[in-house]
């Protein structure tokens, strides 16, 4: 380690050295200030004495404390160690800190002993249509999302208004005929980022609340400004203890839809790989968690629970989102900031981080019904410019689709960025594809025959009984970026069903 100019952290306690050698007491001296710290505390201490620039390193990794920084400034040398790993300091004494600057506090975690078993639910027949997940809100249904989550509106009159626009949502897609529905997830500030307002010891909060905890607040802001929108008005989940899930993500959704129809009710969750990207913020979340394979595992842990209680509950189908795989394998400068989303946690090379989500994806549904749940990939649906989204076929996302323990994948193939349909031939004949036949960024609507050669072809390839008919994505994945109006939303559903009729009828 080279000497630094002056140590950046400041010392727990410190004391000089003078011209001690380490065979020579200073060691002791080192262990009787070092004793009374805890554990992550820090100790300086100063020397004149040329050896212990090699001896006091050597010391630390013998004793597993890490030496921080050292200076020197003529003949005097200074030395700052962590009493143990300086990662025991940040989770154990900065986390106080940051929970004091975001005014957050640690409340307990109540793990329930056991999870209920799958009720039954209606069959999904062959050629099944139904939105991916999100539909347009009202003008005043986005006005309630933020008013509920900046405090101005109780949680009764937000859920009395969600419930209203619910409605309209469902009523939409049972006139356009769809076989499966869902709540057109108008509770939801975007298909993510809800469950920072849901889950215990987590947040949403704005961007620009994060810059005093980063070390490099400048930097961090000159990353925002990246994004689509001003930091200052996108909402991340923050961790900031241990995840806990003490009220239901997505309960509330599936009972106001049950309450209008009794159709199959399909309900999407941001998967856990997506979920963890998302929320390892190593300015918030390393001072909660170890790592973000830490946090993972309880992520994992809550997701379970919740797609337990919905199957329990009679949901037809859970569907995880995991839109980030596509940003995984397509990379490019454009695509850095693919999802809306700047605070992504870094990652590392694509085979590794496929390894890791295919891993956390089958934790997720380990020893469920297959048939009731479903995984969707698309590339970023924030805006309607083509130009923006990523571009590739699905080649490099094949093994882990493959091998992920979902019956249905709900995949985006209108959209020529996604390549072509023939690829999907290597998937194992067990799984069911939702293929995506219209293009929900498009304000055109397709016609009727343009949908039955895009469905024919799939059933050439697949067979009719694996094939099911979606668009490609969401039609408002972010609340306050829609892609589609709902009238045309409402349209293109209308002419998938007319296609799916029609396709049963050849």
């Amino acid at each position: 380690m080279e000497p630094v100019e002056r140590h950046v952290l400041e010392p727990d306690a410190s004391f000089d050295g003078g011209d001690l050698d380490c065979g020579n007491g200073l060691l002791l001296l080192i262990r009787q200030h070092m004793d009374p710290l805890e554990r992550g505390g820090l100790l300086e201490f100063r020397s004149t004495e040329i050896s212990v620039e090699a001896d006091f390193p050597a010391w630390c990794r013998m004793t597993g404390n890490e030496l921080v920084s050292w200076t020197k400034h003529g003949k005097e040398r200074s030395f700052l160690v962590c009493k143990g790993a300086l990662a025991d300091r940040r989770e154990h004494q900065a986390l106080a800190r940051s929970h004091t600057a975001l005014g957050l506090e640690v409340v307990p975690v109540t793990i329930p002993s056991t999870l209920p078993a799958p009720a039954p639910a209606p069959h999904i027949p062959a050629l099944a249509v139904m939105g991916v997940g999100s539909w347009p809100r009202p003008r005043w249904m986005l006005q309630a999302i933020h008013d509920h989550i900046e405090g101005r509106l109780s949680d009764a009159d937000f859920r009395a208004t969600a419930d209203d626009a619910t409605r309209l949502a469902v009523q939409s897609q049972l006139r356009a005929g769809v076989d499966v529905v869902t709540d057109g997830e108008q509770r939801r500030d975007n298909y993510a980022s809800f469950v920072g307002g849901r889950l215990d010891n987590c947040r949403l909060i704005p961007l620009t609340d994060l810059l005093p905890l980063v070390d490099h607040p400048e930097e961090f802001e000159r990353e925002m400004q990246s994004l689509d929108v001003p930091a200052a008005e996108v909402r991340h989940p923050a961790v900031f203890g241990p995840l806990g899930r003490r009220e239901p993500l997505a309960r509330e959704e599936l009972e106001i839809v049950r309450a209008i129809t009794d159709r199959p009710v399909k309900i999407a969750l941001p998967g856990p790989y997506l979920l963890t990207r998302m929320m390892w913020m190593e300015c918030i979340t390393d001072r909660a968690y170890r790592s973000r394979e830490h946090l993972a595992g309880d992520v994992v842990r809550v997701l379970r629970e919740e797609i337990h209680e919905l199957l329990a509950a009679g949901v037809a189908l859970v569907q995880l989102d995991e839109p980030v795989l596509s940003e995984v394998v397509f990379t490019g400068a454009k695509n850095t900031r693919s999802f809306m989303c700047g605070a992504l946690s870094e990652k590392g090379d694509s085979g590794t981080e496929l390894e890791f989500a295919r891993t956390l994806i089958n934790q997720v549904v380990a020893g469920l019904p297959r048939a009731r749940l479903g995984l969707h990939v698309c590339r970023g649906n924030w805006t309607p410019d083509e130009r923006v989204a990523l571009t590739g076929d699905y080649r490099p996302l094949l093994a882990l689709l493959g091998s992920v323990d979902v019956g249905t994948l709900f995949l985006e193939l209108a959209t020529p960025r996604a390549g072509g349909l023939e690829i999907l031939a290597e998937l194992p004949d067990d799984r069911r594809v939702g293929i995506g036949v219209v293009n929900q960024k498009r304000r055109e609507i397709e016609t009727v025959e343009e949908v039955i050669a895009r469905g024919r072809r799939a059933i050439d390839l697949l067979g009719e009984a694996r094939v099911l008919l979606t668009p490609d994505c969401g039609f408002a994945t972010f609340a306050d970026n829609p892609v589609a109006s709902p009238q045309i939303a409402e349209a293109k559903l209308r002419v998938i069903v007319e296609a799916a009729e029609r396709l049963r009828k050849a």
